[in-house]
């Protein structure tokens, strides 16, 4: 298997043909507190890290996702997969922590009320990730 985030792209793994479409509706269909963070970390505005948004990882899409870094960012409360069990979202972090990859999962509230915070926090990770 490839390492994910090593630059390497495994369509097995990442943005599989068949979430394509999918992967669009929801780029297009962003919720509020998507769009907010998405307007702070598109174009490298984050440490100069390179940020997707609706990224196909594995049978998954996450909200957010820094291949250099290997993290994925998430946001909770988004209406994209409906109904969400808490196990649904433990299996789904396993297998993304089983890729190498570190998944941090902010509130919708938190991302509308406190950018600033999430951005730091953000920032932190990547640090810790890049041993910075």
């Amino acid at each position: 298997m490839n390492n994910p985030g090593m630059g390497t792209r495994n369509r097995e793994i990442f943005n599989r043909p068949t979430q394509t479409e999918r992967r669009k509706e929801l780029r297009q269909s962003l919720t509020p507190a998507e769009a907010v963070l998405w307007k702070k970390l598109q174009r490298r505005q984050v440490l100069d890290r390179k940020f997707r948004r609706q990224e196909g990882i594995g049978p998954y899409i996450v909200d957010f996702y820094c291949a250099e870094c290997k993290l994925v960012v998430e946001l909770d409360g988004a209406r994209h997969f409906g109904f969400v069990t808490p196990e649904y979202d433990a299996n789904r972090t396993r297998y993304l922590e089983r890729l190498g990859l570190r998944v941090i999962r902010f509130e919708n509230k938190r991302v509308k009320e406190d950018i600033d915070g999430v951005l730091k926090t953000i920032r932190d990770v990547i640090g810790e990730r890049l041993g910075d």
